[in-house]
């Protein structure tokens, strides 16, 4: 799964936020789709533009993941290596685009149990648990130092 930072778990809430307030959704479109609205968050790329640059390949998100070079150059790839950098595995947007991340789903309790990758109130749910999910592995990794009481500020 993803790596947990406080950047990626932003940008997911950010994005399921927007699709959630209207914003264009629309899974067959690469730029407007479940990966495209968290690519136009962690990239500088605009919903036209992602999908501008998907077309000069062939085949969806999941195909494109899964013919990544991280040394190609084209723009498609540039953006899955931003989206990369930001702590995502290849499998995560894959997953992302389908709804099938079964820790997530688990996370959701009853909720994840019949989603639908192309309905926007469903991606927006499984957006929002992916992020809390990180959100938790974020600060079970949090360690406070184990004498505390020498970070004390008393104010008078």
């Amino acid at each position: 799964m993803a790596r947990a930072n406080i950047k990626l778990i932003k940008a997911i809430r950010t994005a399921a936020r927007k699709i959630q307030e209207g914003f264009h959704y629309q899974w067959g479109h690469m730029g407007g789709c479940n990966c495209g609205h968290l690519a136009q968050e962690l990239t500088p790329y605009s919903k036209r533009e992602i999908h501008e640059y998907a077309m000069r390949k062939s085949g969806d998100w999941t195909d494109q993941v899964e013919d990544y070079c991280s040394t190609s150059a084209m723009p498609m790839d540039e953006i899955i290596s931003s989206m990369m950098d930001s702590g995502l595995e290849r499998k995560d947007m894959i997953e992302l685009e389908r709804l099938k991340n079964q820790e997530v789903r688990r996370y959701m309790g009853e909720r994840g149990v019949k989603l639908y990758h192309n309905n926007k109130e469903d991606v927006v749910d499984y957006m929002f648990a992916w992020a809390d999910l990180l959100e938790e592995k974020l600060l079970a990794n949090i360690k406070l130092p184990e004498n505390m009481e020498s970070y004390a500020t008393v104010d008078s």
